[in-house]
């Protein structure tokens, strides 16, 4: 994260009650997690709206961070109720929204979802909740609330962090959106010749579905970490940890004509080494990237929540689907835990038929 960002945050963050703790959070994040600057900013963010929800009900004591005070915070989002004692009040069971019924990646249960989502958006201005952008913000705000709560407790700043009662966000997680061999084909081909960042534009779309590399992943590329003569990436993932991903003979092409005939004329002093640069001759960001991304989507015909992050999910669903196994993707992902990229295995339905079909008794 850059300077001027953190600060913002941690300003902000001096200003609530608990904000001390959560600045004192942040930085373990940072010095002894390894977690990566995007990740520890986006705690940041979701963590100072919790505290000033808080702050609104009357919450200024790590102590009186109780479930039934984040079940408020995640509103319907939180729908099923699970009893457990939580100390809170008059000491009787209490239920604790925790699990997705139709909030979190599950299917609506009583309206439909453009409905469901105008109410909760009515509601929680009302009660001065937050309205997540989607689904996957308001489990990473969960993720970062239950965090906080267990390094408070390693801290010994509270006895029972409260985060057993809260459901684990794999429980919600919902098939990856993954795109056909000929819908990707379509995408790699949408850069126009004529186009003057064309040689860019198609080594960067070849890059990402050869390699499955993250947009903060790629925006961090160097020159030096590309070797094309024996076809490999050097990447630095998640929480700084170094990984090397095969490229296809195709990438390698896209990324000698972009090296070769557009780069220089790129290249400015503050370019460095960074392997993909803009106009100005700056490192292409993350977001840059994921723009670029969907505006060849579009221009492809391809579903609007086509992103950076489903080419990472087209490379390893494709991958297993012609016979990879599952630890090399692994590795090629970076992924710490197997069960994360296990999920692709669900992904081909091709795959999963043909298999129903040679071993169910009837098929």
């Amino acid at each position: 994260m850059s300077l001027t960002q953190r600060q913002t945050i941690v300003a902000d963050l001096r200003e609530l009650p608990l904000g001390r703790i959560v600045t004192d959070f942040l930085d373990y994040l940072v010095v002894e997690a390894g977690l990566s600057e995007n990740t520890v900013l986006a705690y940041g963010r979701d963590l100072r709206e919790f505290l000033r929800f808080s702050r609104d009900q009357g919450v200024a004591k790590i102590e009186d961070v109780k479930p039934g005070l984040i079940r408020r915070y995640f509103g319907p989002r939180c729908a099923k109720p699970v009893t457990v004692a939580s100390g809170e009040g008059s000491g009787k069971n209490e239920a604790v929204g925790v699990r997705d019924e139709g909030g979190l990646g599950g299917k609506g249960v009583a309206s439909s979802k453009h409905g469901r989502d105008a109410r909760d958006a009515v509601a929680a201005t009302r009660l001065g909740r937050p309205q997540f952008a989607n689904d996957n913000s308001a489990k990473r705000a969960l993720v970062a609330i239950r965090m906080w709560l267990r390094f408070a407790k390693l801290r010994r700043l509270i006895e029972d962090d409260g985060s057993e009662v809260l459901d684990t966000p794999k429980t919600w997680q919902r098939l990856p959106a993954v795109c056909n061999r000929q819908q990707v084909l379509r995408l790699l081909e949408a850069p126009a010749r004529e186009e003057p960042f064309y040689l860019r534009d198609k080594a960067l779309l070849e890059l990402l579905y050869a390699t499955g590399v993250r947009a903060g992943e790629a925006a961090g590329l160097k020159t030096t970490d590309v070797n094309l003569d024996i076809g490999y990436l050097r990447c630095l993932g998640k929480g700084h940890k170094e990984r090397v991903i095969p490229v296809g003979k195709i990438a390698i092409a896209a990324l000698r004509d972009y090296l070769r005939d557009l780069r220089p004329a790129l290249a400015k002093p503050q370019s460095q080494a960074f392997l993909l640069l803009s106009r100005t001759g700056r490192p292409l960001s993350r977001i840059e990237i994921w723009r670029l991304v969907k505006k060849y989507a579009v221009r492809a015909g391809m579903p609007r929540n086509v992103t950076v992050h489903t080419l990472r999910h087209c490379f390893a669903t494709h991958l297993l689907s012609g016979g990879a196994d599952l630890r090399s993707v692994q590795e090629m992902l970076g992924h710490v835990d197997i069960g994360t990229t296990q999920i692709y295995t669900h992904v081909d339905h091709d795959r999963l038929r043909q298999i129903h079909k040679k071993f169910h008794p009837r098929p």
